[in-house]
C-alpha cells in the first residue's frame, strides 16, 4: 500500500465529510477535522484490506477504496456529533441571536447599525 497516497486521500475525503456533516457552519474546527482524517485512514488503511477493497490501486486510488473511506469518515464524524451535541448535522446558527452570535451583547432598540434615523 503506498503510505503517501493514503494520507492524501484520507485528508482529501476527510475535508469532505467534514464539509458535509457542518453544511450549515461558516467554520469547521480542527478536532472534527482530526477526527474525520482519522476515520478516513483507519477505514482506508485497515478496514478496507480485511473487507477486501484495496484502497490503492495499480495507478493509484481506487474508486471503490475513495468511497469505503469518505463512508468511514462521515460516520465517525456523525457519531462523535451524535455523541457531543446530540445531533449528526453540528448547527451553531440555531442559538445565534444576531450577527456576532449569542455571545455578543445586543444593541438596545432603535441603535441598530443597520436602522435608518428619522
Amino acid at each position: 500500500m503506498n503510505v503517501p497516497s493514503l494520507l492524501t486521500m484520507a485528508v482529501l475525503v476527510g475535508w469532505l465529510a467534514t464539509l458535509i456533516t457542518h453544511a450549515e457552519t461558516d467554520d469547521v474546527s480542527l478536532a472534527d477535522f482530526a477526527i474525520a482524517v482519522s476515520g478516513a485512514a483507519l477505514g482506508g488503511g485497515l478496514l478496507a484490506p480485511l473487507l477486501g477493497i484495496s484502497p490503492t490501486g495499480e495507478f493509484g486510488l481506487t474508486l471503490s477504496g475513495t468511497l469505503f473511506s469518505w463512508g468511514c469518515a462521515t460516520i465517525l464524524l456523525a457519531t462523535v456529533n451524535l455523541l457531543r451535541f446530540g445531533t449528526l448535522h453540528r448547527n451553531r446558527r440555531a442559538g445565534a441571536t444576531g450577527p456576532m452570535g449569542p455571545l455578543a451583547s445586543p444593541l438596545p432598540p432603535g441603535n441598530s447599525r443597520w436602522s435608518i434615523p428619522p
